[in-house]
């Protein structure tokens, strides 16, 4: 085995390159959040890259301040160059230009902060747009407030039980104003504390993660929102419940947000002797929290695994509310803390522990979770974990166990372990990462990595699993990328007979940038659900059992025709095995997209989508085509005006159709953000 190491180590040290970060697929040229969506869009980045960097951009690094992990989750950085910020003076001015968006100061000379309202809309809306306002406000003296409200006209309200007909009901929506985040913070040399929402995450995510970071260490506050990207359906009553024109009307919907921890969190670190560093975090939290309406369970109707989720009605309607997120269906108290020690920047071991106990909010109703909810039934349940580090010279290893319990029929908990070993040269990055979870480790407030599939809402979970990533980059020249995630699940899952199914997903990405009119890009996807059995499906993220897998190769050329104009165009296509026909399908995926900057404070982006889920047929899946214009303008560094347009065609034809195409659509989004 050391032989191996050395050999590896060896390796990685051949060329004197420049250092960059292998958690991400790419490293974003443009990190504005609709530039960031559309990565996504075009299967450049996975969910879990795109909620991390959108993560970063809403909290911010202090270079000056952060830890050796916060610091490593910025694109761009690997521990190599993160370890020699301390020797060269921190971040060179092109890596604060790059990184710019990702920075913030813990202590800003002067009052500053900034103050965004944002709202979108389709030119079909038959109501009023929603609204979202984020309020940010920091002092010179450590301190930060922040707020997020949202002005809402289809959120539900309040769920009772209605006894003399034995139903649920829930009270209609209307026009409201919700204030779901705010956070009050002070950050001094050696403590910090926050009163409000906030996230938080410790070690390699096993125990306890909500921030989404790939390596989090402690509380970030939290004001996100999401916009939304589309329309929905007007009605959401059952069948018969709602006249044909309501039925075919579409609406703009609500924003969103996650519904994180709400309390109060602290942490307070001192010296121990000359060599070592002692931290503590504890947290409490009273959260409402939002279940979607086929996640419930009445206890007082049934019993077994067998029992179905109950009806939830309208008030004031003869009608069942389908599919509906009910709010502050219950509450939740929740409580724990983390106790590290370190002895160098790469040296150190933590213990985390948390409980959390559910109180249902519905009076006259004995109400549980269902096994899709993610949220273990029967009442408490909570996570104990032990995570260490350690690093020498290119390699550092990461280690963390940990082990829930639960008060869940048939359940009790179970262990979790995952252990990461990291090599790092000047240009190359190589990372192996092991883990293990029980068919009990029921843990909804994990981030560890694990496949797609779930087991009774939870994916980390009856899992082992081997992930392989590698990086090497020629600055200004090329940059290629590797990943290699198998696992198999150790005992059955929803199914009989799933023990010992094995899975694999591999992706490889290779970026030429030498020439500024000719910067082409190739990237590949596979996919493999059961790996060696044939079947129709690849998509793993539900219980059922699944056989099939999934082929995309993706092409992408840019050209940067000047400083201020640039244009780029991709085509994707996929080999899928379909569920519906039995068969395998053919996936088509275009884009053509363009950026002008005609001056400093005037930005445009155009882009064409094409999508054709079904090259062979033109009556089912998705068929579109979506043309979007982007334009962002700013007044004397002060005010930010940003404002998109989106065309979208349906192009499914209607013969054969089981449901008939979409109208055209005309969706429209604004931002406008102050800065003072």
């Amino acid at each position: 085995m050391r032989s191996v190491l050395v050999c590896v180590w060896l390796f990685l040290l051949g060329l004197p390159l420049p250092s960059l970060a292998a958690s991400y697929e790419v490293e974003p040229e443009d990190s504005g959040e609709q530039a960031l969506f559309a990565l996504r869009e075009d299967g450049a980045i996975t969910a879990e890259t795109l909620a991390a960097l959108l993560v970063l951009r809403r909290s911010g690094v202090d270079p000056s301040h952060a830890s050796r992990a916060g610091l490593y989750a910025l694109p761009g950085l690997t521990y190599a160059r993160v370890d020699g910020l301390v020797a060269s003076g921190g971040l060179t001015p092109e890596e604060r230009r790059r990184l710019a968006p990702f920075l913030m100061s813990s202590t800003p000379e002067r009052v500053s902060g900034d103050a965004r309202l944002l709202t979108a809309f389709a030119a079909s809306d038959p109501v009023l747009p929603p609204l979202a306002l984020q309020v940010r406000v920091a002092g010179p003296e450590g301190w930060r407030v922040g707020l997020l409200t949202s002005l809402t006209r289809r959120r539900l309200g309040a769920v009772h039980r209605d006894a003399s007909r034995r139903r649920l009901v829930a009270e209609a929506p209307g026009v409201s104003l919700a204030v779901p985040k705010f956070h009050g913070q002070w950050t001094g040399e050696r403590a910090s504390v926050l009163v409000g929402s906030y996230r938080l995450g410790f070690g390699q995510r096993l125990t306890l993660d909500t921030t989404g970071l790939p390596t989090p260490d402690g509380f970030l506050p939290d004001d996100a929102v999401r916009a939304p990207g589309g329309v929905e359906r007007w009605c959401f009553l059952g069948d018969g419940a709602c006249a044909p024109e309501e039925r075919d009307a579409d609406v703009t919907p609500d924003f969103q947000w996650d519904e994180g921890f709400r309390g109060v969190v602290g942490t307070v670190r001192g010296a121990v002797g000359t060599s070592s560093e002692v931290s503590v975090t504890g947290f409490g939290s009273y959260q409402s929290r939002s279940l979607l309406s086929h996640a419930l369970l009445e206890r007082s109707s049934c019993e077994g695994a067998a029992c179905k989720a109950p009806a939830v009605w309208l008030s004031g309607r003869d009608a069942r509310v389908v599919s509906r997120t009910l709010p502050g269906v219950f509450h939740e108290w929740a409580g724990g803390g983390h106790a590290a020690m370190a002895w160098t920047s790469r040296s150190q071991l933590g213990v985390t522990a948390w409980g959390a106990r559910p109180v249902w909010s519905v009076e006259g109703a004995v109400l549980d979770f269902r096994s899709t909810a993610g949220y273990p039934a029967g009442g408490a349940f909570g996570a104990v974990g032990f995570d260490g580090a350690w690093g020498l010279g290119p390699v550092d290893l990461f280690v963390e166990t940990a082990r829930t319990f639960d008060a869940a029929p048939g359940g009790g908990g179970g262990f979790g372990v995952l252990q990461r070993t990291v090599v790092a040269g000047t240009s190359k990055e190589l990372e192996l990462s092991l883990r293990a979870y029980e068919r009990g480790f029921a843990n909804p407030y994990t981030g560890a990595m694990s496949g797609p599939d779930e087991l009774e809402g939870s994916r980390a979970r009856n899992e082992v699993g081997a992930r392989v990533r590698y990086l090497h980059r020629l600055e200004g020249a090329l940059r290629l990328r590797g990943e290699v995630d198998a696992w198999t699940l150790p005992s059955d899952g929803a199914a009989v007979g799933s023990a010992g199914t094995v899975n694999l997903r591999a992706s490889a990405r290779v970026d030429w940038r030498a020439h500024a009119l000719f910067q082409p890009s190739l990237w590949g996807e596979y996919r493999d659900k059961d790996v060696g059995v044939a079947g129709d499906c690849f998509d793993g993220s539900g219980e059922e059992p699944c056989s099939g897998s999934l082929l995309r190769v993706t092409a992408r050329v840019k050209a940067e025709l000047h400083d201020a104009v640039s244009v780029a165009a991709q085509y994707a296509h996929a080999r899928v095995d379909d569920p519906v026909n039995h068969g395998v399908r053919q996936d088509a995926h275009a884009v053509v997209e363009t950026q002008v900057r005609p001056c400093e404070a005037v930005r445009l982006r155009g882009r064409a989508v094409w999508k054709d889920e079904d090259l062979a047929t033109r009556n089912r899946l998705e068929q579109s085509f979506r043309a979007t214009l982007d334009a962002s303008w700013t007044a004397a560094d002060a005010v930010t005006t940003r404002a998109r347009y989106a065309w979208v065609l349906d192009l499914k034809d209607a013969r054969g159709a089981r449901t008939p195409p979409d109208a055209p659509r005309h969706l429209f989004a604004l931002e406008v953000e102050t800065r003072f």
